[in-house]
């Protein structure tokens, strides 16, 4: 019987650094001849991509709390069981950037609805299926605003409608990652993600081969 992969997934507020670690932990798997699928949130699926234009765009008519909440929840619904458990029960190990903690973050701790119909509704989309690792991305509030400025400048975009939430939101959305890596610490690792991309890849790599 083929070995089940393992599943990854990284965490953190906005401008922590998790795509381009997300893509380094790829590469570094690869080369030891792990086979991998990279996968996003909300996304990798058409519905979930479609989705995920809904919550990302500003439009005339923009989710409410709860409808954001469950947007969310169906692109992860799908995702899990159109990508994730197939390519696990293959063999491969799967990376996503976001998974079902930054809902528990961002809609619970950050936009306030009640914890505990989020992580209900939270484990019903995510049918059983918890990551085997998660690395959350940790850095102080004017660091992540400094990158957020600098990614804007450098790929000409501007944030979308959940990173102008506001400083306090964000606030609260750092206070939840880090008391929900508090409750798990033996499957959520707090990275320390300041200093240079290559400070944060070698403490990333430190973190993954408690699983090799």
């Amino acid at each position: 019987m083929m070995p089940k992969g393992k599943f990854i997934t990284f965490e953190g507020g906005e401008g922590c650094g998790k795509s381009t670690q997300v893509q380094r932990l790829k590469a570094a798997l690869e080369r030891k001849g792990i086979s991998v699928l990279l996968t996003r949130e909300p996304g990798g699926t058409r519905l979930a991509e479609q989705i995920r234009s809904l919550l990302k765009d500003e439009t005339e008519d923009p989710p409410c709390d709860r409808a954001e909440l469950l947007l969310f929840l169906a692109a992860r619904a799908q995702l899990v069981k159109n990508v994730i458990r197939p390519a696990l029960a293959a063999g491969t190990w799967v990376v996503s950037d976001r998974f079902s903690d930054s809902t528990i973050a961002y809609q619970g701790y950050g936009r306030g609805l009640p914890l505990g119909i989020v992580r209900e509704a939270n484990d019903f989309a995510c049918d059983g299926l918890k990551p085997d690792l998660t690395l959350l991305l940790d850095v102080d509030p004017e660091t992540a605003r400094e990158r957020m400025r600098g990614r804007e400048k450098s790929t000409n975009t501007t944030a979308d409608r959940i990173e102008r939430a506001g400083d306090d939101f964000h606030a609260r959305l750092r206070k939840g990652f880090l008391e929900l890596a508090a409750a798990e610490p033996s499957r959520i690792a707090t990275i320390d993600a300041s200093g240079t991309e290559d400070d944060v890849w070698e403490r990333v790599w430190k973190s993954t081969t408690r699983i090799l």
